[in-house]
């Protein structure tokens, strides 16, 4: 069966599964009248699989709660600017949404600012939350140990590389780099062959924002073998004056300044994505990227650029490590979640409609039309999850090598002066060395001294 074949399949059995869960729902009536319940959430012309999750939750939220309406607030804006536009209305009871889309990495931030409702009372009365990943479990979980957000899945990072962009540069595919030198050495073969091509772009700069630290930044860091990442875990403190920093930085400077990238005014556009997804691909004028495992979700059918051909162009490859050393290979996890506010006035209609959004049937199609990485264990063995894009088992085996962002407050602020320093150094402004002593600096201004240190 074809890829496109398997994922109609799907979609339509689970969507029978939808209609006779909202049917079975809508016999118990719970009764409470006139109560409106908000929901906030990040909607483009890119991403429309939260938009048809939340609205099927809603329809099935309404059918078994008489006089509840469920009233559905799509933010059309990117990534960043809807996050900021959700902070802005987190803090006050007047503007607060009921429940919200929620990034992993704000939500230690945003549990200490008191934004997040507590729901630990809530899941002890819910049988499905002993189903989901215990790892995935602790994205939404906040400094005392208690759970303010419950993940809608999770993801890794690989390479996405064109296997006709390769094999016209005499690159034998399946391709896997061993080392930051082999993807050098392709890329400079791509260019030699293929003038015209984009050999190996990794993002760059404050325009692509949180993409440019988990899709570039991280796998180099986290590559370098230094141990050490941003966050030494052990000592609680913020790692500055790292060798593996410079290291990261100057292999983005080679990638730039080598002409194997796109160009860094291109990189700055917080759109590049959409080239590099919608055009560069499919037309065969690049040879690969660092991006995550929900990228087949941009090329099914009913995503935002459709290709067909999608899963015979495309390969995988997990990102190495700086020279192969163990264990060979990089990846960064992250993902999204559902929370409720502490201002809300029905927390438990806000939490019973976060779990209607969450059930199995729910959980599985966004898996699926999303391509998420599973985190309830009953749809990662689901055989419609399994087969619903030919790249499951190789993002999936990534989670073997990944990492994950430090679990702190501070670290929304740390991540901007990461993505800071990268474009000091794709623009010319700095070199590696002073990119990563002015981000030493923004360190040490945003936690103080007593709470960094030196490898």
């Amino acid at each position: 069966m074809t890829v496109t074949a398997v994922l109609r399949a799907a979609a339509v059995a689970t969507a029978a599964g939808l209609a006779l869960g909202g049917c079975a729902a809508s016999e118990e009536p719970t009764g409470v009248d006139e109560t409106t319940i908000t929901v906030s959430y990040s909607k483009t012309d890119a991403f429309t699989a939260l938009d048809t999750l939340l609205t099927t939750a809603k329809e099935q939220f309404e059918a078994a709660h008489t006089g509840v309406t469920v009233d559905l607030q799509p933010i059309t804006a990117t990534d960043d600017d809807y996050k900021t536009r959700l902070q802005l209305s987190l803090g006050s009871a007047d503007t607060a949404p009921d429940v919200f889309y929620e990034d992993t990495f704000n939500v230690r931030s945003d549990v200490e600012a008191g934004f997040l409702l507590n729901l630990d009372d809530h899941l002890a009365g819910w049988d499905d939350w002993s189903l989901f990943d215990d790892g995935a479990k602790g994205a939404g979980q906040g400094a005392d140990g208690s759970i303010y957000a419950l993940p809608l899945g999770t993801d890794t990072r690989v390479i996405w590389y064109n296997t006709h962009v390769l094999e016209a540069a005499g690159v034998g595919v399946p391709w896997q780099p061993t080392s930051w030198g082999d993807i050098l050495d392709v890329a400079a073969a791509i260019r030699q062959s293929q003038p015209d091509v984009v050999p190996f772009s990794m993002y760059a700069g404050t325009g692509t924002g949180e993409g440019t630290v988990m899709q570039s930044f991280y796998e180099l860091l986290y590559g370098t073998g230094d141990g050490t990442g941003l966050f030494d875990d052990a000592a609680g403190k913020w790692v500055v004056e790292s060798p593996g920093f410079v290291d990261a930085l100057d292999f983005l400077k080679t990638l730039y300044d080598s002409g194997y990238a796109v160009s860094p005014d291109r990189a700055l556009d917080p759109n590049v994505w959409q080239a590099v997804f919608g055009e560069m691909f499919p037309e065969d004028t690049l040879g690969g990227t660092v991006e995550g495992s929900y990228t087949p979700s941009f090329w099914m059918e009913g995503g935002s650029y459709p290709w067909p051909e999608y899963g015979d162009v495309m390969g995988v490859a997990l990102f190495p490590t700086q020279n192969g050393q163990d264990p060979g290979g990089v990846s960064m996890s992250g993902g999204w979640t559902l929370a409720a506010s502490a201002h809300t006035d029905e927390p438990d209609l806000a939490f019973e409609f976060i779990t209607t959004a969450l059930s199995k049937e729910n959980a599985l199609w966004y898996a699926i039309n999303n391509a998420q990485i599973a985190v309830r264990t009953d749809v990662a063995a689901d055989p419609t999850y399994l087969e619903s894009n030919p790249f499951v088992a190789d993002v999936s085996a990534a989670v073997a090598v990944t990492n994950f962002r430090p679990a702190n407050s501070d670290y929304p602020q740390i991540s901007v002066a990461v993505q800071e320093a990268t474009e000091a150094v794709i623009t010319g402004q700095q070199s590696p060395q002073e990119a990563a002593a002015a981000y030493d600096a923004a360190v040490r201004r945003i936690v103080g001294e007593d709470q960094v240190i030196v490898p």
